[in-house]
């Protein structure tokens, strides 16, 4: 087994093996170049990211600056938006579904060390996978710790610190993270009421 098939499986594997070493070479040629398009590159900035990534869904947009370990081991879905300072950390697979919305300074963390010291420093590591379901919201410098999976349907208040699953339909918040409350049919009425309102009064301009 290669010290990459280590990484990505969970493993513990040495970080400064040649290929994983090119790898993430490859990754900070490209977060550079990425970072350093300006808003009249949008096109360019769509080509670079569907290189670094082992999937990026269709209509899906990242805002400079960004950093990630390899690239090659996240997964977006379509629709999807990072907002400014966005950190992926992707030794282990990173997975993330349709419709998500990431706020500024989001940090996905899959990267772990022994707690051991004397393991630890002999700079072996491991790596835990994080999936986000779909339709997820997630506030701005909320940072989600390895071994995650956030539901579907699910907003993540500002500056959490998620150690632990989160279920679909839900609002959570905190450090650690914790459910505060379902989401539910009156969210969806309220903002539903909210919305028809809204392109109302676009109607009402455009008229």
């Amino acid at each position: 087994m290669t010290e990459r098939e280590r990484m990505v499986s969970g493993g513990l594997y040495k970080a400064d093996d040649g290929e994983l070493v090119a790898l993430r070479q490859r990754a900070r040629r490209l977060t550079r170049q990425f970072n350093a398009t300006t808003e009249e590159e949008l096109y360019k900035r769509q080509e670079l990211l569907r290189e670094l990534f082992g999937a990026f869904g269709g209509n899906s947009f990242m805002e400079p600056s960004f950093r990630c370990d390899y690239g090659v081991n996240i997964f977006i879905g379509e629709h999807f938006y990072a907002n400014f300072d966005c950190v992926i950390l992707d030794v282990a697979p990173v997975h993330i579904g349709d419709n998500v919305f990431f706020a500024p300074r989001v940090s996905l963390y899959t990267a772990g060390h022994p707690i051991d010291a004397g393991v630890r420093n002999e700079e072996l590591e491991f790596g835990k996978p994080i999936t986000i379901g779909d339709d997820v919201w997630v506030g701005g410098g909320v940072i989600v710790n390895p071994g995650v999976t956030i539901g579907s349907d699910v907003v993540i208040g500002s500056g959490s610190v998620v150690t632990k699953d989160i279920p679909s339909h839900v609002i959570a918040a905190g450090n650690p993270c914790r459910v505060i409350r379902a989401i539910t049919d009156e969210d969806k009425v309220r903002w539903t009421r909210e919305r028809d309102a809204y392109f109302a009064d676009r109607e009402k301009e455009w008229s």
